[in-house]
């Protein structure tokens, strides 16, 4: 199966490099040198990994079959593939977004939504959880919120927060961006651009390819 590891950003410099949009919590493992990924959205069929990189939170890399500026430029937006068909993963906390998505959501044993998708950010990687209610959840994909998965049998439990499920409930401004810079504010932080309370109180993770 082909799976969805990274989407090619702009150009770094001008000897070649790029920064990209990570979809996998393992990207030492998976852009160390010698990787090689299959691409849509470019010219070419393929690009191996020559070195990569991390700039403060951003991953630069540099392909092989990429030496200039200009040839990056021409991969902005390309989409990197990984075939896992017949692989294994030694990390059993690490997950890939087509083995959660439909997974049930129990708390305390009952289902309580589904999963639809999983978000990959600089903070913290989030499942996103429709709610029976019909409203989704953002879920903060850590060991102490969601101590368990298991796509064997079909779910995953989760041990919200407070106040987790009512974060994006209709006419709540506290659900996070599309982006990837920010993460959900968890009860009793201020949401970013939100005015601070009288306190002046103000208030920044990752899962597996």
């Amino acid at each position: 199966m082909d799976v969805l590891v990274a989407r090619i950003g702009k150009p770094h410099g001008i000897k070649g490099e790029v920064t990209v949009q990570l979809f996998t919590d393992a990207p030492e493992d998976r852009f160390d040198a010698g990787e090689t990924f299959r691409v849509e959205g470019a010219k070419v069929p393929e690009l191996t990994v020559a070195k990569a990189r991390w700039n403060k939170d951003i991953l630069i890399v540099a392909f092989e079959q990429v030496a200039d500026r200009n040839a990056a430029e021409t991969l902005r937006g390309a989409q990197l593939f990984i075939d896992t068909t017949g692989t294994e993963d030694d990390d059993d906390d690490s997950w890939y977004e087509h083995e959660l998505v439909g997974l049930e959501a129990r708390v305390d044993g009952a289902p309580v939504g589904r999963v639809t998708a999983l978000r990959t950010m600089a903070v913290q990687d989030l499942l996103v959880v429709e709610l029976t209610g019909g409203h989704e959840a953002f879920v903060p994909f850590v060991g102490s919120i969601v101590p368990e998965v298991n796509p064997d049998e079909g779910f995953v439990v989760i041990v919200p927060p407070a106040g987790l499920f009512d974060l994006n409930t209709p006419g709540s401004n506290q659900a996070p961006d599309d982006g990837d810079d920010a993460a959900p504010d968890l009860p009793g932080e201020a949401a970013p651009g939100d005015a601070p309370d009288t306190a002046g109180v103000t208030a920044e993770g990752q899962a597996r390819d």
